[in-house]
């Protein structure tokens, strides 16, 4: 078998691809990749279709030895890369050798890079994808949905493409800024008071550092939410109001019901921005109609080929 062995797998590097659909009546979340842009340009320069398995790093800290020629991309947050210790580009790919060894320094800016290789990485499937999701123990390189380990061996095949290419530099996103995020309103936000509403896009809101993949906790000043007396099923980017008044926007290792009421959903586009930031950085909102999001979300999984 072939591939890139890892030597160092950095903090938490994960097996994603598209998502696990269709068996959140069972409560098993998608999982998949926190940042879809980064993900998907990753595919895209090395010309693999839609949810190909590629690798989401954390933080970086990662060096992997090859084991074979073949292409790599990386898109994301901004570090150092470098193969057998020359500096390569980001949101770009290059060419990889058998027994070079690539290395991904700390993310300087954003906090997750997204490293595909032509033709994808090779894994078992579990419920219909490979996506790790490391609470429920799904997914992932062994089917366990453990992270990746030294020693660990990403299979994929032989590859050759006819030369470098990267991403044009206005779709290269900025992690350094503080991000204004979109929001469609709805679910329960006829129940949250008009000042409440306001309240809401007019403050900015800070990381919690006890956010992770299944949802972002924002803190500052505490928002009136309604009471609710039933669960119902919750989807990526809502935004939950628990009765401490901190609201949770969900990722992609949510859970597939929730009490909480829901003020609304951020822009798929925007979650991306979102698990970008590090902790304690400060995010705003704004509203957005959810006939332009449906706009630009045909015009995104049209370019991308979904």
């Amino acid at each position: 078998m072939t591939g890139l062995a890892v030597l160092r797998p950095g903090p938490l590097s994960l097996l994603q691809d598209a998502g696990r659909f269709g068996w959140q009546h069972l409560g098993v979340s998608p999982a998949g990749p926190l940042d879809v842009q980064a993900a998907a340009w990753a595919n895209r320069l090395l010309d693999n279709p839609w949810g190909t398995p590629l690798v989401e790093i954390a933080l970086g800290g990662v060096e992997l030895e090859s084991r074979l020629d073949t292409w790599v991309a990386l898109c994301g947050a901004e570090l150092d890369i470098t193969l057998d210790g020359a500096p390569r580009p980001n949101w770009s790919r290059f060419p990889l050798r058998a027994g070079q060894c690539l290395c991904l320094g700390f993310a300087r800016s954003g906090q997750r890079s997204y490293l595909a290789v032509a033709g994808g990485f090779r894994a078992g499937t579990l419920l219909g994808s490979v996506a790790t999701q490391t609470r429920e123990g799904l997914g992932g390189l062994h089917g366990d949905g453990q992270p990746l380990r030294a020693g660990d061996l990403l299979p994929c095949a032989p590859t050759s493409l006819p030369g470098a290419a990267s991403v044009p530099s206005r779709f290269v996103a900025d992690y350094r800024a503080e991000p204004c995020l979109r929001v469609m309103l709805g679910g329960d936000a006829g129940d949250f008071s008009v000042a409440e509403r306001r309240r809401f896009f007019a403050q900015p809101w800070r990381l919690s550092p006890q956010s992770d993949r299944m949802g972002a906790r924002l803190l500052g000043e505490p928002l009136r939410a309604p009471a609710r007396q039933w669960s119902l099923g919750v989807t990526t980017g809502a935004i939950q109001v628990p009765p401490d008044g901190q609201p949770i926007v969900l990722l992609a290792d949510r859970q597939s019901m929730g009490g909480y009421p829901i003020l609304g959903w951020v822009h798929p586009l925007d979650l991306g921005l979102l698990a970008q930031c590090p902790a304690h950085r400060t995010v705003r909102f704004e509203r957005v109609k959810v006939e332009a999001v449906q706009g630009e979300m045909r015009e995104f999984y049209r370019f991308f080929g979904r």
